[in-house]
This record gives C-alpha cells, sequence and structure tokens, in this order.
C-alpha cells in the first residue's frame, strides 16, 4: 500500500513538471519571437520619414512623400505617381547604403560596356 501512494504522488507531480516544462517552452518558442517581431515591426513604422524608399505588402517600390499621423496612411510618390496607402501596409524599408553600392555596381558595369565598344 505504501509503495502505491508513493508511486502515485511521484506521477502526478511528474506530470505537473511535464506541464510547467511545455508551458515554459511555448513561451520562449512561440510568445517571446513574436513580441520581438512585433516591438520590430513598430520600430519601423515609428522610424518611418518622407523620402524614405519602402517596399508594400504588395511589392510596390515607392518612396515617401508625405505621412498622414492622424489618419495613419502614408502618400508613396511611385515614379511621378501619388498612391495613399494604409501605414500598416509597408512591409519594409531599403536602406540607402544598399541603394548606393547598388548604383555603384550598375554605373561599373555600364562603364565596362563602354570601355568594350
Amino acid at each position: 500500500m505504501i509503495f502505491l501512494t508513493t508511486t502515485a504522488q511521484n506521477s502526478s507531480f511528474s506530470m505537473i513538471f511535464f506541464l510547467v516544462l511545455i508551458f515554459i517552452m511555448m513561451y520562449f518558442f512561440f510568445f517571446r519571437p513574436q513580441k520581438k517581431q512585433q516591438e520590430e515591426r513598430k520600430k519601423l513604422m515609428n522610424g518611418l520619414k518622407e523620402g524614405d524608399h519602402v517596399v508594400t505588402i504588395g511589392g510596390l517600390h515607392a518612396k515617401i512623400d508625405k505621412i498622414h499621423d492622424d489618419k495613419k496612411t502614408v502618400t508613396l510618390d511611385a515614379d511621378g505617381v501619388y498612391l495613399i496607402y494604409d501605414i500598416r501596409a509597408i512591409n519594409n524599408v531599403q536602406t540607402p547604403a544598399i541603394e548606393s553600392n547598388v548604383n555603384k555596381d550598375v554605373e561599373k558595369n555600364d562603364s565596362s560596356k563602354e570601355n568594350k565598344n
């Protein structure tokens, strides 16, 4: 009898320990990364400024012309076509450093083609 009650107490303790362990794992694998992504997204949205080159969730590449904080919208300039988007439609901001490197590479390729001709 004594052996059976000790086993039952151990099994209930191990079950509780297992459940606590699963909740801890869920926190570190699901909730914490999601919270980090939300913070990064909020930081990106708060850092938007006029003149930034952005890509929308639909794949439109444009430059921010105006930001309307009261309406939570942005006016994007896509080569002279002005479009109004919800600010949440901005997927990412392209950094000028990447664009300048791309432009330098394009200029090098163009100049090398001209030298060959």
